[in-house]
């Protein structure tokens, strides 16, 4: 793996723990517990909630212990993954790089917060009317934009002569 791929992966997966962390530290200190906070009154709520399971609460009702293991074990996985890819993309792809990086760093700055607290700190509240969204984060949102660009990439940017995603 060439330096500037490096420097790549820890600049922004580095980019996204830092905002990821940062905002999650002001949540805490400055919104109470269950506090929202109307920002788009109708749409967007700054909101302070423990998540103690995965993506939309998946396994909230599990014990303590049955959740950390799970959500350790998945996320080292994830992570050993996303390097494993990560070493493949070549210097022509950028924005797959980029995208990698993104999951790379939502999936680090949630581990902190599980390794830390046992739960993830979610505030991003967006509804319409009675329809709520489930609150989210810096890291969710950075995954998400990464598995989009990494879904772009599979459907519209194949280099079929080579047979290969990368």
């Amino acid at each position: 793996m060439t330096k500037a791929k490096i420097l790549r992966l820890l600049a922004v997966s580095g980019i996204t723990v830092i905002l990821d962390q940062i905002t999650k530290l002001l949540v805490a200190a400055y919104i109470g517990y269950g506090q929202d906070i109307a920002v788009i009154p109708g749409f967007f709520n700054l909101t302070h909630v423990l998540n103690p399971g995965g993506a939309f609460g998946l396994f909230a009702q599990q014990g303590a212990m049955v959740r950390v293991m799970f959500f350790l074990v998945f996320s080292l996985v994830a992570v050993g993954l996303i390097l494993y890819l990560y070493v493949g993309i070549p210097e022509t792809h950028p924005m797959l790089a980029n995208g990698l990086s993104l999951i790379f760093g939502g999936a680090v700055g949630n581990l902190i917060d599980r390794v830390r607290m046992g739960k993830v700190i979610d505030f991003l509240d967006v509804y319409l009317g009675d329809l709520h969204w489930p609150a989210f984060n810096v890291a969710d949102s950075a995954i998400c934009v990464g598995v989009g660009i990494f879904m772009f990439h599979i459907l519209f940017n194949r280099m079929p002569e080579q047979g290969k995603i990368f």
